[in-house]
């Protein structure tokens, strides 16, 4: 036992199938935690080693020495510090060294510091199948494909004297026996510290630290998650501010700080090879959609602003909103009631203002947008492909889905074992399959549940509305005189409007952070095999749940809203009590309008609350708690440890906020051509306060490998196909474009008008009917003590027959020709952008010719390499054996010659 290497007995050990449970405290005692060495070399606060200088801190973990607590339950920190020496013990029996020291302010708190040696970096390299360098790249061209606009994009790109472009190599996945076909010229450089990190994590994941009942519970996130260990992270490089004082850091963190997360580079590109360098390609993913998102959003954002101009300059030629607020028509049209018995009756003129609105939104330049915006979402998607194929090749992770490993939850809980049918071969399974049927019923029955959760909290605040509008109504002024701006601008319909959708993005905020909760533990139970299953399950339930949450209220606004009133004699109630809800003369264009500004503005502000207010006062705080020990030299792994974590899941919640701001942009921009502009300009902001969020206020993520979006793009192609539903269903029901078309060209003229030339003049009168006062029902009279005066009739929006006709309140042949015209425009527009975008998708091919050559290009030198270099060590070892043939059979035959 002495004569033997420690690490190599607990290796044997292992491979034994035994769990290693050294002396008690001998881990912590075997180092001394304030050495003079260390004084002396870790007086660099940036420094990246251990105390002898030459080994690298791959990882940390923290933990709080039970014995320096203040108040501590002694049974429960024997178990935690057992649990985790046990841990310890296990990381030595698989290659990795430990060092541990103390806090320099707080002695309570333990860092230890994990290295993995070169044989343990090499083992697991190929265990991972992790792609490495064999040799330069020779065939990549970074010519600029601008040609005379190079001085232009030079302005917008980073600096290459500064970030220096990254040297290109042909790789393949490692293997530890043909070692020398790989370029390895520094063993230090070869495994870069993102690399030798995720290959540390990998370890960290797996290792045990405890058997109970034959079940084996392991996993560095349980442990944290436990208490028994408060952190686990890997090292930035240097401060964000400056440079490090080491010659041999790459000071990579001030190089994107200074060139990607500070305001002065807002204009610049992203540099994106470093960003995957530093994070890892999951991160660098993320920005690169992002960014090339916002790119696109800029076309978008210009047609849309050119289609407001176009309403808003286009404005004073409305002639039907001119009819509203004239005094002789409008203001001599006496409204119907829109509720029962508090509801009085009112003129048309009071909706002057928002119809005057509404001529900016509900214009031709609308329909153009809708159209343009079909198609564009299909350009975007397509040539987002085309560019994730260019990364893919470019970050090498073209083969990526071979490489991945099974959750180390999932392992724990195989405890079933079945044949395989392909390799016939036992294997582990966490349950069997009449198992899995459960599982997946359950969580299917979860998630409906909570849709239906969901669904109800709408109609609360239906609901709410039906229920205000006619408290509003009640004490709203009735008339308008012209002078009194309340009077113009807060009608009943507006005041409503602007509470409930206040109210409704309430709920949806506290609705969001329950079912962020409830979809995570669905999530568990449902168990996924690997990550990007898990992380694409949960993406599925959150976007599922967000969709209704966020998208509901609009679409009742939308589609259901002043679509099913009746008419006053007889009008519709909801849940037998509350009568629906009628929409402006104009429509309910403009109240859809103010909903999607409301949330879209709300969601964007809370949302850089979360990100960036939260992380900097908790960072703020944890300093000013610390300012009593600032005079004391701080080494990098305490300063990193008093960052705010990211958690697994930081980025998942990046991506769920653009995909429901795509939701925005895409599914009722007929409605509102500004959205483009707001998303712009939002994502321009977004995507340097993420950067600044990580480089400065987050500890470093561990670096992570990902070949695409994963689960983000159906669901954006998915969005992109109801676009199209939507935005034709908004013009056609929503908008008044529809009516107005069909009286512009069939009833302004003879035989069914009175005018001698299409026109827009009585527009307003031809699409109000008349009702009889008398022929109201008790229930649904109007407010008795009305300031208008006796009136034997009132108006209101339907397409009906006059009182004392033949069919009377029955519907009227410009009401059929309205519908028969919305139908057909649905169809057209629908079947024309669908055409369109197949024909898109058919001739952006989804990988581009010179990617698919250089990807061909670079498997055949990759082969052709590692195949010359099997033939040179073959025939040089043919070579040796068969001079050692020639070399016996001379010997034996020599004699009998001779």
């Amino acid at each position: 036992k002495k004569k033997m290497n420690p690490n190599i007995r607990f290796l044997m050990l292992e491979n034994l199938g035994q769990t290693i449970i050294p002396d008690l405290g001998s881990l912590e005692s075997q180092h001394d935690f304030r050495t003079p060495e260390f004084e002396e070399f870790n007086g660099k606060s940036d420094s990246l080693f251990f105390n002898d200088g030459q080994r690298r801190i791959d990882f940390v973990l923290v933990y709080e020495d039970e014995s320096r607590k203040e108040t501590s339950k002694k049974g429960t920190n024997e178990k935690q510090r057992r649990k985790r020496q046990a841990y310890e013990s296990n990381l030595i029996c698989h290659g990795l060294q430990l060092e541990a020291t103390r806090s320099v302010l707080d002695d309570k708190l333990v860092f230890v510091k994990v290295h993995a040696p070169w044989e343990v970096l090499c083992t697991y390299a190929e265990i991972m199948h992790i792609k490495l360098p064999l040799k330069p790249n020779d065939l990549k061209n970074r010519s600029s494909a601008f040609g005379t606009l190079n001085w232009f994009t030079k302005v917008l790109s980073v600096d290459e004297s500064i970030i220096k472009p990254e040297q290109e190599f042909f790789t393949a996945p490692f293997e530890k026996n043909r070692m020398n076909d790989f370029y390895i010229v520094d063993r230090d450089a070869f495994f870069n510290p993102a690399t030798r990190s995720r290959i540390v994590y990998f370890i960290l994941s797996r290792v045990k630290y405890q058997l109970i009942n034959n079940v084996s519970k392991f996993g560095i996130n349980r442990l944290v998650n436990s208490g028994i260990y408060k952190a686990a992270f890997p090292l930035h490089d240097c401060k964000f501010r400056r440079q490090s004082e080491d010659p041999s850091c790459p000071n990579e963190r001030y190089l994107l700080y200074r060139e990607w997360a500070h305001p002065r580079s807002i204009y610049k590109k992203q540099p994106l090879d470093l960003i995957r360098k530093y994070y890892g390609e999951k991160i660098g993913i993320y920005f690169a959609w992002l960014g090339y998102y916002t790119q696109m959003l800029l076309l978008a954002a210009v047609v849309g602003v050119a289609c407001f101009l176009y309403g808003y300059l286009n404005q004073d030629n409305c002639t039907w909103s001119k009819e509203v607020c004239h005094p002789d028509i409008g203001g001599k049209i006496i409204m119907c009631p829109q509720c029962d018995r508090l509801c009085p009756f009112w003129k048309l003129n009071i909706t002057c203002e928002s119809s005057k609105k509404l001529c900016i939104f509900d214009s031709f330049g609308t329909l153009v947008f809708a159209v343009f915006m079909g198609v564009w979402v299909t350009l975007f998607l397509e040539f987002w492909k085309r560019r994730q194929a260019e990364l893919e090749y470019e970050w090498d992770t073209v083969e990526l889905q071979q490489e991945e490993q099974a959750r180390p939850e999932y392992e724990a809980r195989c405890t079933h074992i079945v044949i395989n049918e392909i390799t016939q071969e036992e294997e582990r399974i966490p349950f069997t399959a009449w198992g899995k049927c459960i599982r997946i019923t359950l969580c299917a029955s979860a998630v409906f549940f909570w849709i239906l959760l969901i669904i109800a909290s709408v109609i609360g605040i239906i609901v709410y509305r039906l229920s205000v509008f006619i408290v509003f109504s009640a004490k709203l002024p009735k008339n308008i005189n012209g002078t009194d701006p309340i009077q113009k601008y807060l009608t009943p319909q507006t005041a409503t409007s602007i509470t409930a959708s206040i109210i409704s993005f309430i709920i949806i905020m506290i609705l969001n952070t329950i079912y962020e909760k409830v979809a995570i533990m669905i999530t568990n139970f449902e168990l996924p095999r690997t990550q990007t299953d898990y992380e694409n399950s949960l993406t599925m339930k959150m976007f599922l749940f967000q969709f209704v949450n966020y998208y509901s209220s609009c679409f009742y606004i939308a589609f259901f809203k002043g679509k099913f009133v009746g008419y006053p004699g007889d009008p519709v109630y909801w849940l037998g009590k509350y009568r629906n809800e009628e929409c402006d003369p104009g429509g309910c264009l403009l109240e859809l309008t103010t909903q999607l500004t409301i949330i879209m503005g709300g969601k964007a502000i809370w949302n850089n609350i979360q990100e960036v207010l939260l992380p900097w006062i908790m960072n703020l705080i944890g300093r000013f708690h610390r300012v009593s020990g600032s005079e004391k030299i701080t080494p990098r792994w305490e300063q990193d440890y008093h960052l705010q974590p990211m958690g697994k899941l930081g980025l998942f919640y990046e991506y769920l906020e653009m995909i429901i701001q795509f939701g925005f942009v895409t599914l009722f921009v007929a409605s509102f051509p500004l959205a483009p502009l707001l998303a712009l300009v939002n994502n321009i902001l977004e995507i340097r306060v993420d950067a600044w969020k990580l480089t400065t206020q987050f500890r470093r993520l561990v670096p992570e490998k990902a070949q695409d979006i994963g689960a983000w793009q159906p669901i954006m192609q998915g969005i992109a196909i109801l676009a199209v539903v939507t935005n034709a269903m908004i013009i056609a029901f929503t908008s008044d474009m529809i009516p107005r078309l069909v009286y512009y060209w069939s009833f302004s003229v003879p035989p069914y008008g009175d005018h001698t030339s299409y026109t827009m003049e009585g527009y307003i009168n031809n699409t109000l009917s008349i009702f009889k006062v008398a022929d109201f029902k008790n229930k649904s009279k109007g407010n008795p003590y009305s300031e208008l005066g006796n009136h034997t009739t009132c108006r209101y929006r339907d397409f009906r027959y006059p009182p004392g006709h033949p069919q009377e309140y029955k519907h009227n042949i410009y009401y059929w020709h309205v519908i028969a015209a919305k139908l057909a425009f649905i169809i057209v527009m629908e079947h024309v952008i669908y055409s369109v975008k197949f024909f898109i998708s058919y001739a952006i091919p989804d990988v581009s010719k010179r990617t698919k050559s250089k990807i061909q290009r670079e498997k055949y030198l990759t082969q052709k390499l590692l195949h010359e270099n099997h033939l040179k060590d073959m025939t040089k070892n043919m070579g040796v054996i068969a001079e050692r043939m020639i070399e016996a059979v001379d010997n034996n035959l020599r004699p009998k010659l001779e």
